[in-house]
């Protein structure tokens, strides 16, 4: 799929395909934390990990281009936090970093991504 010819929706947008995926995957890793977690680190994980392709949607159906980077930033906050509680998560052997390792480099490859849609649309200004 050629980028610019066929975006009909914030689905087309490879940035938040990738998101999807992210999201996904940490659904699948937090599985494996131990059940006391439910309410604690697997909470704050699957919300973080939610709100960025949320995010990227949100501000795709905003008016404004200005509004639309404003929810990108939103989500590369997001990105951030997620990436700090994956790394905290490893520190306090909730989990091993071979189990975090793939969510982590979709972490990179999505904030690559999103980095480069804002830049994008902030050059057009």
């Amino acid at each position: 799929m050629n980028d610019k010819q066929s975006i009909q929706s914030y689905q087309d947008l490879k940035v938040w395909q990738e998101a999807m995926n992210l999201a996904e995957e940490c659904y699948r890793v937090t599985k494996q934390f131990p059940k006391e977690e439910t309410y604690g680190m697997v909470s704050q994980i699957r919300r973080d990990s939610v709100s960025i392709p949320a995010n990227i949607a949100e501000g795709y159906g905003r008016r404004t281009r200005g509004e639309y980077i404003q929810f990108l930033y939103i989500a590369q906050g997001s990105l951030k936090e997620l990436e700090t509680h994956l790394l905290l998560s490893i520190r306090v052997k909730l989990t091993v970093v071979e189990d975090v390792n793939s969510v982590l480099n979709q972490c990179q490859l999505t904030g690559k991504i999103l980095l480069g849609l804002i830049r994008s649309l902030e050059s057009r200004g």
